[in-house]
């Protein structure tokens, strides 16, 4: 079945399709300014995007978002690699974006001095649906938000990694190493993560993926296997890390993720192609672990008649518990997702709204663990949908299975003893459904209802059929090979679901097709052909001949133009949270610190500090605090700084002004004010600007802050 993508000038009308979400795509009215022409632009999950037409006199490009109802002073402008150009247009795109109202803003700076401006129309961000055990509030961090509040905006003191083509094995990353604060500047992606498995430092940190990063641009970072290595110290390290690709284009080519021994880590917004083996593999001891919003495509044929389309797409196994999978679209895959593999201890796992198209097995194949499987969309599946052995407990419901042969199976049992061969040769499990709608099936058997393809048969079934998602599936229903009964853990422990958040299944496979997936529905397009691949399992060749010669459109990344580079280094700053004032809607946290690095040096005679180079010693300011080099690093005026003056009750610097002056000071994103002679002043994307008269002044704490530079001129 082809993407449904909707596109609408209304938003009075997608509140009337009944739909929770929005998604990228949602286009707004051309508008023309001063020969600059914004060709497109959208709301999506948490982001917002606008595209332009090239203006043939511009040297580069400046992008800026506000919320709709502030004022043209609270524009903040986005990171430079935010900004790409493509053959024929320019876009960029705006994450981490609080639920609201926005309006975006394109400034072409023109070569011959001047600027030329547009302005998009009211963009909608909506929020991405956190739901699932991987927030439960039984889990052990609560959130699978990675570097982000669950509110969409990058957590206070967040770090932001870009990484492209060019940059993957160059790219730059202060760490801490060691417990006494110890700073060491990681080199290429894979270095950096590296460094970060030594668990000291829990920064939290986004790395985001800018069009197709292939195997080969990461030569040196991947391990023996071809993975890209996201490991913590032990089980379930904080690791507070976010893994997404920006736009809708930005793809993992010829490479897998493997994550071992992680907490609160989040995989969202990427193509996923040709991977080794498993594509995104939970291997072992991760804990709040959230994979949602991806394409994923066939991997690298293995050694075994089953894996001409890849092995795991989404392995997950060894301990891996409270992990969500959602909003996902599986292309084909031969086996979608294993969950479970020697696990002796009940674990947890929650998939839903996930589009799994024409793939075959495994949505996901279940030992031991409680798994919670719920509007997802089985669509033309050839093989079966959800199978549980070894005593497993799966709870399914609100799916919408359409010429899925097997929907529902337990080991040795029910439709799996049929004849055909089994699916497993362990011992079974129980599954409840509940409020499925099921078409085209070959077989299924009830336990205690007759409304499947078979009478009810008490003892060997695939599935018991509950008449309300609250009712507790009695204990005389039991596997028929091990015995086991169903443990009723969806009536017994927050699954980190509510009510609420179960969709209708009348409107599931509409909301799935619209929104599982990349953002605007990624740059591959592919029409599966029912008729034929509803049925079989064999290797699509003319799909794997396109993922094959899939090409990046992406030109450039970066407003001012030139080839696809690294990002300067150092190639992360914190980036602050903008909080605004109370009765507005939230400002998005996707400006650098400072929201425009300045290209021009002091003016003569003024008093500059940098505590990244001179500590406290000073012969203007006299300085009283204690330092950092744990709290980041901001770039400002082409100085990258790694050591800050922690802004705490004991902190003072004072100095004397020999005329009336202007005081700057450069912080992180940690702070909203700082006092000067006892007068709150606010920090402003990392920034206060304050008029002095001549005379001795004193700086000394409001909020905790991290002071890295200040200025006197």
């Amino acid at each position: 079945m082809n993407r449904i993508v909707a596109k609408v000038t209304s938003i009075g009308l997608l509140f009337s399709l009944g739909l929770t979400l929005l998604f990228s795509g949602w286009g707004t009215a051309v508008v023309h300014a001063a020969g600059l022409t914004v060709t497109g632009s959208g709301g999506g999950n948490e982001a917002a995007y606008v595209e332009w037409s090239p203006v043939s006199n511009a040297s580069g490009y400046k992008v800026f978002i506000k919320a709709a109802s502030a004022a043209d002073s609270q524009y903040q402008q986005l990171h430079n690699e935010l900004i790409r150009k493509y053959a024929s247009y320019w876009r960029a795109d705006a994450v981490g974006l609080a639920a609201g109202s926005y309006v975006m803003k394109v400034e072409a700076v023109l070569s011959g001095g001047g600027t030329a401006n547009a302005v998009t129309g009211t963009l909608a961000a909506a929020p991405y649906d956190r739901s699932g055990f991987a927030f439960s509030t039984a889990s052990p961090y609560g959130t699978g938000s990675g570097a982000y509040n669950d509110n969409g905006t990058l957590k206070s003191g967040a770090q932001v990694l870009y990484v492209t083509s060019q940059n993957a094995q160059t790219v730059t990353l202060p760490v801490v190493v060691s417990s006494s604060g110890t700073v060491q500047t990681g080199v290429g992606l894979g270095g950096i993560l590296t460094l970060r498995q030594k668990g000291y430092d829990t920064t939290p940190l986004a790395i985001r993926f800018i069009g197709k990063v292939t195997a080969a641009d990461l030569s040196g970072q991947l391990n023996s296997s071809g993975y890209l290595e996201l490991k913590g110290k032990n089980n379930y390290t904080e690791m507070n890390i976010t893994l997404e690709g920006i736009g809708k284009d930005a793809t993992a080519y010829g490479w897998g993720m493997l994550l071992r021994y992680t907490g609160n880590v989040e995989v969202r917004n990427l193509g996923v192609m040709l991977f080794p083996d498993d594509g995104i593999s939970m291997d072992t001891g991760n804990a709040n672990v959230w994979v949602h919003n991806n394409d994923i495509f066939y991997g690298s044929a293995g050694s075994d008649a089953d894996q001409a389309k890849g092995d795991g797409s989404t392995d997950l196994k060894k301990g891996s518990t409270y992990i969500t999978i959602s909003y996902n679209h599986y292309f084909d895959s031969g086996k979608a997702s294993l969950v479970g593999l020697s696990e002796s201890a009940e674990f947890f796992v929650t998939f839903h709204h996930n589009w799994f198209d024409h793939s075959d097995s495994r949505h996901p194949r279940i030992r031991v663990a409680s798994v919670h499987v719920y509007n997802n969309f089985y669509d033309g599946v050839s093989k079966y949908g959800v199978g549980v052995t070894t005593g497993a407990s799966a709870f399914v419901e609100g799916n919408v299975f359409r010429n899925t042969k097997n929907p529902m199976l337990s080991s040795l049992q029910g439709t799996d003893a049929l004849g055909e061969g089994t699916f497993s040769g362990e011992n079974g499990g129980m599954i409840k459904a509940y409020n499925n709608s099921i078409t085209g099936a070959a077989s299924l058997i009830y336990a205690n209802s007759s409304s499947g393809t078979a009478p009810a048969n008490a003892a060997s079934h695939d599935a018991y059929l509950a008449s309300s998602r609250s009712e507790a599936v009695p204990g005389s229903y039991k596997a028929l090979v091990g015995g086991t009964a169903y443990n009723n853990f969806d009536t017994l422990v927050d699954t980190g679901v509510s009510v609420a958040a179960v969709d209708n299944v009348s409107v599931v496979q509409q909301k799935v097709t619209a929104g599982a997936g990349r953002q605007g529905g990624g740059d591959f397009s592919w029409t599966f052909n029912n008729s034929v691949d509803d049925a079989s399992y064999a290797l699509n060749a003319p799909l794997m001949s396109a993922i094959r010669s899939y090409t990046s459109g992406l030109v450039s990344v970066g407003g001012n133009s030139g080839p696809v580079g690294p990002t300067p280094a150092p190639s992360a700053t914190p980036v602050p949270t903008v909080t605004p004032a109370p009765t507005a809607t939230p400002v998005p946290t996707t400006t650098p610190v400072p929201t425009a690095a300045p290209t021009s040096t002091p003016a003569p005679g003024a008093a500059v500090h940098n505590f990244t180079a001179s500590g406290t010693s000073s012969s203007f300011f006299t300085i009283q605090g204690n330092l950092s080099t744990s709290k980041g690093t901001v770039v400002y005026n082409g100085l990258t700084l790694t050591q800050c003056l922690k802004i705490e009750s004991a902190t003072s610097v004072q100095f004397t002004a020999a005329k009336a002056s202007t005081l700057t000071l450069v912080f992180n994103s940690e702070g909203t004010k700082i006092k000067v002679d006892g007068t709150s002043y606010p920090i402003t994307n990392g920034v206060a600007t304050i008029s002095l008269a001549a005379g001795t002044h004193t700086i000394t704490k409001d909020s905790t802050a991290n002071l890295y530079y200040l200025m006197v001129e």
